[in-house]
């Protein structure tokens, strides 16, 4: 004959009479119109249940009965199974080539009278069904890292004197399965802020996940579409540089956005609202405060983890699966589009950096950093250099010259004065005054190299007196020099008027100090 099931809100009132009004059994089946039988049935499939009074303020009435009578369409004499964890399952789900035939296994194992593993399939989409809709996504361990901004700001005074505030916008990071947040403050929801905040996110998850999913930003996104997104060359590097990717969320779909989203809900009803009547001046204080709460936030225990906190689900499912920081964090680059100049030159900021002289008058695409110059035609790195400041200057490798440039790259001021001091005095003198009185030494190179090797030509005797001349008239070029040796005045003494300065040598090729001014 089958077991009478009672209604569970009776039930209910039944256990209330029985141990908060301390009535008999006969006492309490009169007022509630059964059968003492019946009554004592209900109570002896309690005491054997398990269940304490006061019951558990979170207990349905359906599972309630299931522990009773057992699943509904149980037949008489039911004998109730071991009970699976179904909380702790579905975090073993999370974990990488964890399944539920594995799970049953190992729970058959443990219970050889357990449920079938059909049943135990359906006890558990069951289960699974009766969580909140934002929790019944499956995010693997280490998968999927969610990012987005606050939609309010933090006011911050800038101006003490004048009470001057500015907004600090809020960038949200929140992790897949376990749900551990962090949370950055930046003046601003640009491409740098935006970069460094998930710098600072992966070095506070300690690792970085498979996926990133950000809500289409157009920092991040050049172009939003449900098949083909576009994303920005700056942070696709950026995530090649953590090896991982990224999966913008599909334009008009909140729900593959809705972990972010709770977690962004939370940042400002927990973290704004605790912040609200707090005064920053900087937006070191504002990270710091944050910091504070984050601490609290992902320490505090969680009614639907089964009264586990962020953190320890992060230990447990996220942290072993992220994938190792690299050695160096992310440098923010920059990317330009340039043309190299007739020299084999780009200009990058004011200050020019070679590439190979086959290159020259090629358009090229620069990435620029804080600290180095890369140059790329075509996808392929053909220059690097250290990042020099914007003052006009050349940075040449020697192995971008051609040949005939080449031969002059090993020479330096030092070089050039040593080896016109081996030719006299006068001659070394000379050069110095050549190399002072260009814009920049290296622009004297090539007019000093060519008055040294004048020497093999004339004899060092003759440059040396040639150069004493060129001193004497103030004529400080490689062209003066030569003139005077090709016209033999080296050996003629400078005629001079009493009491008056030599008259200075009129010849073309002599331009006057003021020819480079």
């Amino acid at each position: 004959m089958p077991t009478e099931r009672i209604a569970m809100r009776r039930v209910r009132e039944m256990l209330r009479l029985s141990r908060d009004a301390g009535l008999g059994g006969r006492e309490i089946a009169r007022r509630m119109g059964v059968a003492p039988s019946t009554l004592r049935e209900m109570m002896r499939r309690f005491e054997a249940s398990g269940l304490s009074w006061p019951l558990p303020l979170d207990l349905t009435d359906r599972e309630l009965e299931d522990r009773l009578y057992g699943p509904a369409g149980g037949k008489v004499g039911y004998r109730r199974r071991a009970e699976p964890d179904w909380a702790a399952l579905n975090r073993e789900l999370k974990k990488k080539h964890v399944t539920l035939q594995i799970l049953w296994d190992e729970y058959i194992e443990a219970h050889p009278d357990g449920y079938r593993y059909s049943r135990f399939c359906e006890l558990y989409r069951s289960w699974e069904a009766r969580l909140p809709v934002t929790m019944r996504q499956t995010h693997l361990g280490g998968d999927k890292l969610f990012v987005d901004y606050a939609g309010d700001t933090v006011p911050v005074i800038v101006d003490r004197r004048r009470g001057e505030t500015r907004g600090a916008h809020i960038f949200v990071a929140v992790m897949g399965a376990s749900s551990l947040t962090f949370a950055y403050a930046s003046w601003t929801e640009k491409l740098p802020d935006w970069i460094e905040a998930h710098v600072q996110a992966f070095a506070f998850f300690g690792g970085a996940p498979r996926l990133l999913v950000p809500d289409n930003p157009k920092v991040a996104i050049v172009k939003a579409s449900l098949y083909e997104p576009q994303v920005g060359r700056t942070y696709d590097e950026m995530a090649g540089h953590y090896d991982t990717a990224v999966l913008p969320a599909r334009p008009r779909r909140p729900r593959d956005k809705a972990k972010v989203e709770a977690a962004v809900r939370i940042a400002e009803r927990w973290l704004l609202g605790k912040l609200r009547h707090r005064r920053f001046y900087s937006l070191a204080e504002v990270n710091a405060a944050i910091a504070e709460l984050l601490t609290w936030l992902n320490d505090e225990q969680v009614r639907r983890y089964q009264r586990r906190t962020r953190r320890q689900l992060f230990a447990e499912i996220d942290a072993p699966r992220l994938k190792p920081l690299p050695a160096e964090p992310y440098a923010l680059a920059e990317w330009r589009v340039r043309k190299v100049g007739l020299d084999y030159h780009v200009d990058v900021d004011g200050h020019f950096y070679s590439v190979p002289y086959r290159h020259a008058r090629e358009t090229v695409e620069v990435r620029i950093t804080a600290r180095a110059v890369e140059v790329f035609l075509r996808g392929e790195r053909i220059a690097a250099h250290l990042r020099g400041s914007g003052d006009g200057k050349h940075t040449t490798l020697s192995e971008h010259m051609p040949d005939s440039h080449r031969r002059y790259s090993d020479w330096t001021i030092e070089r050039i004065l040593g080896e016109a001091g081996a030719c006299g005095p006068s001659v070394a003198l000379l050069c110095q005054v050549i190399l002072e009185h260009r814009p920049h030494p290296e622009q004297g190179f090539r007019s000093t190299m060519g008055i040294v090797r004048l020497a093999k030509v004339y004899g060092a005797a003759r440059l040396e007196a040639a150069c004493e001349r060129a001193l004497l008239v103030s004529a400080r070029s490689y062209g003066a020099v030569k003139s005077i040796l090709d016209n033999r005045l080296d050996g003629q003494p400078v005629r001079r008027r009493d009491g008056e300065a030599a008259e200075p040598i009129a010849h073309p090729n002599i331009r006057g100090s003021t020819y480079y001014h």
